[in-house]
């Protein structure tokens, strides 16, 4: 097995691994804060009478990408368990290439929803086939630090990645930021195909068998801890750019700034995350959880003073995205055999997080609550992340002998 193999090599390995996913915190999370420039572009008529409901609007963008990932983590990860897996992961990275390209080229609001939507496609199968993949390249009392190390790529991405194609985006046009996400997957599926030794996959499983995973009642657990929870984390990271700008008053490029912050927060959160889920899982999630729902309170109480909003964001990430790799581990605990599909449904459960709390956001937004109902919207839903995960356990326990 590869995780008899030197470390330095399964470093370079992981290593390219987290490129991938660096793209992907790219894709997913530079829209976020571009959203205003999207929406004066492609929805002009609409920016001219209402920028509110212009960025509304635009927030679909988010929301569809999520949709994607929801679509696409089951249905290409079920397909492509039997398939070698280091050859899977170099044909996901060479798929987001190609739907990020289009995005840059995509004429009309209609044809970029499109591209995003296919952009969100490959999305859960690659980390969750690259979980697996990680797992085994750092062993098995190193699981969930394995899963976080993959997972860098994306936090790392909104320190660097994240807040550079905002600015630039922002000085130069939206469609750059992208074309520099394209130019990042590139990279990834010649590092992959270099780097990332032969893996095998499962021959003989099919679709139908790894559909099997959504009888088993913890799995919907995860999933439903997973989607609510982290909706909380998206309902402010979604429309974190007008928060900035409208409620605290501060010039766009403080935007870049906040995102650095956000960006810290989800890479120190996602390490200390699998280190912690490796120790006691469920309590982690549960703190986690809890944490979340407190500092998205105290964001939207205090988010007109720019140095609160900026500390209080970097606590939502943090705890946020400390979540994770527990349920990236949950969903691979309770999955059974089914581990392709069970690994990759973790990014199913967090994009319905996304899209859930995009949309939640964006129609608090237009019902005329300010810029600071996502934030509430947030806290609430991590508040009943934290019920659904209680009750999951317990169910659990009851089942036991």
């Amino acid at each position: 097995m590869t995780g008899s193999r030197p470390r330095s090599a399964a470093r370079w390995a992981l290593l390219s691994l987290a490129i991938g996913s660096f793209g992907i915190g790219m894709t997913e999370f530079v829209i976020m804060g571009l959203l205003p420039n999207i929406a004066a572009e492609l929805l002009p008529g609409t920016w001219r009478v209402d920028q509110e409901d212009a960025i509304a609007q635009a927030g679909w963008l988010v929301s569809l990408y999520a949709l994607g990932v929801v679509i696409g983590a089951p249905t290409i990860a079920g397909s492509v368990a039997r398939f070698p897996r280091h050859r899977v992961m170099i044909g996901l990275a060479l798929a987001l290439t190609v739907f990020n390209a289009l995005t840059v080229i995509a004429p009309t609001f209609e044809i970029v929803a499109v591209s995003r939507l296919l952009a969100g496609l490959p999305h859960g199968a690659y980390f969750g086939i690259g979980a697996l993949v990680a797992a085994d390249l750092l062993g098995p009392n190193k699981r969930a630090q394995g899963v976080a190390f993959v997972l860098t790529g994306l936090t790392v991405a909104n320190i660097v990645g994240v807040p550079l194609g905002t600015l630039l985006g922002q000085q130069i046009g939206w469609r750059a930021a992208f074309l520099l996400v394209a130019g990042v997957f590139a990279l990834a599926t010649a590092a992959i195909a270099i780097t990332v030794p032969p893996h095998p996959g499962e021959p003989g499983r099919r679709l139908r068998d790894e559909l099997r995973v959504f009888r088993i009642g913890q799995v919907w657990f995860a999933l439903a801890t997973g989607a609510i929870g982290f909706g909380g984390f998206f309902a402010m990271y979604s429309y974190i750019a007008p928060l900035v700008t409208d409620v605290a008053g501060s010039p766009e490029w403080v935007v870049s700034i906040v995102l650095v912050l956000i960006g810290v927060g989800m890479t120190v959160g996602n390490l200390l995350g699998g280190r912690l889920a490796d120790r006691n899982l469920k309590k982690w999630l549960v703190i986690g959880l809890i944490a979340l729902t407190g500092s998205s309170a105290l964001l939207a109480l205090t988010a007109a003073w720019l140095p609160a909003l900026a500390v209080f964001a970097f606590a939502v990430a943090f705890s946020g995205t400390a979540l994770a790799p527990s349920i990236q581990t949950r969903l691979m605990d309770v999955a059974g055999d089914n581990q392709s599909i069970g690994a990759a449904l973790n990014h199913s459960s967090l994009n319905i997080g996304n899209s859930l709390g995009a949309f939640l956001g964006g129609v608090a937004i237009a019902a005329g609550w300010g810029f600071t109902a996502p934030a509430w919207v947030g806290a609430g839903l991590a508040a009943l992340g934290v019920g659904v995960a209680l009750l999951g356990f317990r169910v659990e326990r009851r089942a036991r002998p």
